[in-house]
């Protein structure tokens, strides 16, 4: 999604990902989330409001039988706010709610030094293919398959701070809809809020890299600080 400056009626149901605390006490963010990937590791990126375009991300370790914050850092939503993962359409400028994986890491930068997630190195060839009529679609190209038009796709190169440093959020990647959406990262900001990605500063997108384990099964909510505990997988 092209970093960049009408969200939808949205769910409660989906956009509550984080609900009130219990009234014995607050619990930590993952324990009041009804799914958390089935990992041990989790990250939480949280806006005030749907409207918002900014708030907090943070990253969650699952140890001993608990949930132990390893991070946070300020955090960019889409410029037309949040929308529920489901219901998003395509060129809307909308962060999508809900609970996803993160299939792989790419950069314009190389790796940080201990990263552990499968990194792609963005080449001058690399292209993420947003054509819906591609058989591409809401995917990695290189170089640029005959079926999908650039004028509809992203040349990552062509973004090389934003895109320095990159996890693929898994929203509509694995059964692709036409028309809901392509390209949602977590990457490093740009000068203001995003077309759809969350986006954090360079330094804590590296440590974020280094962090995350594949053989952990990292996964991302993306949400609001709502009133609800249920949150749905797209």
């Amino acid at each position: 999604m092209r970093p960049a400056a009408v969200a939808g009626l949205v769910s409660a149901s989906v956009l509550g990902l984080l609900g009130a605390a219990p009234p014995r006490g607050p619990l930590p963010l993952p324990e009041r989330l009804a799914d958390t990937g089935g990992g041990t590791q989790l990250i939480i990126a949280r806006a005030p409001d749907t409207r918002s375009t900014t708030g907090t991300l943070t990253w969650w370790d699952r140890r001993g039988g608990s949930w132990v914050r390893a991070g946070s850092a300020p955090a960019r939503f889409g410029a037309k706010g949040l929308v529920e993962g489901g219901a998003r359409r395509q060129g809307t400028d909308t962060t999508p709610t809900g609970l996803y994986d993160l299939p792989f890491g790419f950069g314009t930068k190389a790796a940080p030094g201990g990263t552990r997630v499968p990194y792609r190195p963005v080449k001058k060839s690399s292209w993420w293919c947003q054509d819906n009529a591609s058989s591409s679609y809401n995917r990695w190209t290189d170089p640029l398959p005959g079926d999908c038009r650039a004028s509809e796709s992203e040349h990552l190169g062509a973004y090389a701070g934003q895109y320095a440093y990159a996890l693929v959020v898994g929203f509509n990647y694995h059964r692709p809809v036409r028309g809901r959406g392509a390209g949602i990262f977590l990457h490093v900001n740009g000068r203001g809020a995003t077309a759809g990605c969350v986006s954090v500063p360079e330094r804590d997108m590296r440590r974020i890299l280094r962090w995350a384990d594949p053989d952990r099964a990292p996964h991302i909510v993306l949400g609001t600080s709502g009133g609800v505990t249920a949150v749905s997988r797209y």
